[in-house]
């Protein structure tokens, strides 16, 4: 009799049905991470490279501390539309009336502080509970009407645009008090004492990178403790090396001009509670279902009416805000403000890998996305590139950003 064939162990090479299994290779699995990690972070690897591209074209002229300020400064408004723009397009809507509303309130704000003589504190609260009202009268519309969010935002396009020269007169109004203009100027320095650099902008700066590497270290430490797949070790801790080391010089910068602009105070605040209210809430839940299948959200009990509501609300606090950073500024209310803000947060939206159905996109990648515009900006204007080129390259960024997204769902099967 003959003895039976012994079963394959785990160092052979011979499977069932005469396949061979390929050996447990470390490099290509962690091959594999890193190429699927910098696939995700692609944005962030396209803004280093637009940084790194107009450094070198404008002689290291864009890396200089007061040209770096002056970027977070000039963009602001910029990157606070961005975040309520994101949101909206997530749900599969589109917001064409932001520059309007941003205008109309930059000019309300006006008549509450220079013309009648408000607190500044109370002049900016009403301006930003106006703004809220309008995303409501818009929402309303949208909503419970049901008529499309295009058509409702470009009529409140027309209509917010007419009002701000109304109460403008077709005139301007400035100057604004010194706290007001702080929103859109102001720098938070000297907190420990005059100093070069400044050690308070230094400090957030560590509190940042220290933050970072910790909320970074318990998530991975989470997902190992419940079986799931994680980077490689040494890739994880580059990669925290590498942001560390861009914050750091990134704080270095503003502490060597006037400190933390609070431009970016507000933003940061923004960034965060935003971050936890699409990522960790219900209502950030069904945003994305809602612009995933707006049909199945429903069926699953969702009250998109409601959620679609408060995102207009949402939208025109944001607009408001907006519109109050860019008013101070400039120190003038004025009738030509939040001309084109609508194109560059949609561009920011979509340039930060917002899909165009809707049901994807990232507090994060809008940020990221209106940087690359703000640094197209400002380096094609360090480079003396006309006003008209500069719109053309911004078209063919948006474009591109675009056709990479329907590429993708189209490699996909989606």
């Amino acid at each position: 009799m003959s003895n039976p064939t012994p079963a394959p162990g785990p160092g052979d090479s011979q499977a069932a049905g005469g396949l061979v299994n390929p050996p447990d290779n470390r490099f290509t699995r962690w091959l594999t991470h890193v190429l699927s990690d910098l696939g995700k972070n692609g944005i962030f690897i396209a803004l280093i490279a637009v940084v790194a591209l107009f450094a070198i074209l404008t002689d290291g002229i864009l890396l200089r501390p007061q040209n770096i300020s002056n970027l977070i400064v000039q963009n602001g408004y910029i990157l606070v539309l961005a975040i309520g723009m994101v949101m909206v397009i997530i749900a599969g809507h589109i917001d064409l009336s932001v520059g309007s509303v941003a205008a109309f309130i930059g000019a309300v704000s006006g008549v509450f502080a220079v013309k009648m003589g408000m607190p500044w504190w109370l002049a900016v609260i009403l301006s930003l509970l106006i703004g809220a009202l309008v995303g409501a009268w818009q929402g309303f519309w949208i909503a419970f009407v049901g008529i499309p969010a295009f058509i409702v935002t470009l009529a409140g396009m027309l209509i917010f645009r007419g009002l701000a020269l109304v109460v403008l007169g077709n005139s301007n109004i400035g100057s604004f008090p010194t706290e007001y203009r702080a929103l859109g100027n102001g720098f938070l320095t000297g907190v420990f004492g005059e100093s070069d650099p400044d050690l308070f902008t230094l400090l957030i700066g560590a509190v940042a990178i220290v933050a970072l590497v910790v909320q970074q270290w318990r998530t991975r430490s989470g997902r190992q403790k419940y079986g799931q797949d994680v980077e490689p070790l040494a890739w994880f801790i580059a990669k925290l090396a590498l942001i560390a080391v861009v914050i750091g010089w990134f704080a270095w910068a503003l502490a060597s001009y006037k400190g933390v602009p609070v431009t970016l105070i507000i933003l940061a605040i923004l960034v965060m509670v935003y971050g936890i209210v699409m990522n960790r809430t219900v209502f950030g839940r069904h945003i994305y279902a809602i612009g995933g299948n707006r049909h199945a959200a429903e069926l699953s009990g969702i009250k998109t009416r409601r959620v679609d509501f408060w995102l207009f609300v949402n939208m025109g606090f944001l607009a408001a805000l907006a519109g109050l950073i860019f008013t101070a500024r400039l120190n003038l209310a004025g009738p030509k403000a939040g001309d084109g803000f609508e194109l560059e947060a949609i561009s920011a939206a979509f340039i930060g890998g917002a899909a165009v159905q809707g049901g994807v996109g990232t507090i994060g990648g809008a940020i990221i996305g209106g940087l690359i515009i703000g640094v197209l900006n400002n380096g094609m204007s360090i480079m003396g590139i006309g006003i008209e080129w500069q719109q053309a390259v911004k078209g063919l960024v948006l474009l591109l950003a675009v056709a990479f997204d329907v590429y993708n769902k189209r490699r996909s099967g989606n």
